[in-house]
């Protein structure tokens, strides 16, 4: 008689195939360094708008291949290069709007935090809202482009996990994975649960996703 799957083979399943931050799908190495972390910001305010997460990740592959992967660099940059950039990526419905927001917000950063986002995270002292309320002081990060980047970076800011936005939750409950933070944290290890939230993100948002998984992992 065939077994039901376990979570933790739901959970393998999952991050053998679908295991892999955005950040990480956009090519960024993500560790806690400058250019990386803000990497990880440019993508999260990238997916945070109503586009395919796949253009989002192409839009800002684009436009850290040309030379935009700084705060520095993004305020320098002629708004036309960002746009173009942005374009190549095939972000063309909000390109204009997202070439003025990045460069402001690019500014804003290197005028409060000298360009380096773990002075946020040494301000916010460990207190998630916190973190997210500096956030949204940046031009065009809001309530979701907050969570998806605490959502990138907690692998390499340990004191904000585990977090699992609403979406990943979703994610975990289509999977037949509890819907708890806690429990599912539980789950992996602490150097996984960035790969496995966004894993979990993948699930919500596209149910071949979920019938991959189910296949490797059968009744």
């Amino acid at each position: 008689m065939s077994r039901r799957p376990s979570q933790q083979d739901i959970v393998r399943a999952l991050l053998d195939r679908h295991g892999r931050t955005y950040a990480a799908e956009a090519g960024v190495p993500l560790r806690n360094a400058p250019q990386p972390l803000y990497q990880a910001l440019v993508v999260a305010d990238l997916l945070s708008a109503r586009v395919r997460a796949s253009v989002a990740v192409a839009a800002a592959r684009a436009l850290f291949g040309a030379g935009l992967r700084t705060p520095r660099r993004m305020a320098d940059a002629p708004w036309q290069q960002r746009v173009d950039a942005l374009g190549e990526g095939g972000y063309r419905r909000y390109d204009e709007s997202t070439a003025t927001r990045l460069g402001e917000g690019a500014v804003l950063l290197l005028d409060r935090y000298g360009g380096d986002l773990r002075r946020m995270r040494d301000a916010a002292g460990g207190d998630t809202a916190a973190l997210r309320g500096a956030l949204q002081e940046l031009p065009g990060i809001g309530p979701a482009g907050s969570g998806i980047f605490v959502r990138e970076v907690q692998g390499v800011w340990p004191e904000f996990a585990p977090f699992l936005d609403a979406r990943a939750l979703r994610g975990a409950a289509e999977l037949g994975l509890p819907d708890d933070p806690g429990r599912l944290a539980r789950l992996v290890g602490a150097d996984r649960i960035a790969a496995f939230a966004s894993g979990l993100v993948r699930a919500a948002l596209d149910p071949a996703v979920v019938d991959d998984v189910r296949e490797r992992t059968p009744a």
